[in-house]
């Protein structure tokens, strides 16, 4: 997909602004130009509530209401390059949020399937969508920790909240070589890339993270 459509939101901010939140990511150890072209392309300011969105370019995390965070550049962007290592056609998203993940996914994958258990923030995000044009989205208001199982199995899985524990009900929605990225844990947080080879699941601890936990049920 063309990631030049994300050009239209350029107005709220200098491109230099932009060029230093990218050059800031690569000295952080981000190395796919794919992810970066996207990250420096995509209006992030969009994401955000007016008052705040001066900031959207920082490398922080931001508010977004309901106790729910926009995830700083960085962990986007690597998130995101974790899961690109294996070529995904087809990407399951666990928490909309925002939507800003969602639109960075859908710039590098065939198609993206979210999944959002507040339901306010995910009408905004449906709304941003619409505005730039993404058609590739799929997305669902239900419980996040059961994943998508009836369109499973996917290439990729994305969880941008923290369970205490990897759920067994991902696991069994990633196809033969596919990849969950997924930050677990409570008081301390690990991001875990967890690989499905030959029916076997291999993890790898990435980083420390702080991620919002992944709740269960759904908020109208």
């Amino acid at each position: 997909m063309n990631h030049q459509l994300m050009l239209q939101g350029i107005g709220m901010t200098s491109q230099r602004t932009r060029t230093r939140l990218i050059q800031r990511l690569r000295d952080e150890g981000i190395k796919d130009d794919r992810v970066l072209d996207v990250i420096e392309a995509t209006p992030r300011h969009l994401f955000l509530d007016e008052a705040l969105a001066h900031r959207a370019y920082e490398d922080t995390a931001l508010p977004i209401g309901h106790n729910q965070t926009l995830s700083q550049p960085y962990i986007v962007a690597r998130m995101t390059e974790l899961l690109l290592e294996n070529a995904p056609r087809r990407v399951l998203e666990l928490g909309t949020g925002s939507g800003y993940q969602t639109v960075v996914l859908a710039q590098l994958v065939s198609s993206v399937y979210s999944v959002e258990r507040i339901k306010p923030l995910q009408d905004k995000a449906a709304s941003r969508f619409k505005l730039l044009g993404l058609d590739n989205i799929r997305y669902r208001h239900a419980d996040g920790g059961m994943g998508w199982p009836e369109l499973a199995p996917f290439d990729g899985i994305l969880v941008t909240a923290a369970p205490a524990d990897i759920p067994r009900e991902l696991l069994s929605q990633l196809s033969e070589g596919g990849r969950l990225v997924i930050p677990v844990g409570e008081t301390s947080q690990e991001l875990v890339v967890v690989t499905r080879r030959n029916g076997r699941f291999e993890e790898k601890i990435v980083e420390p993270v702080k991620f919002v936990p992944l709740l269960a049920g759904i908020i109208r």
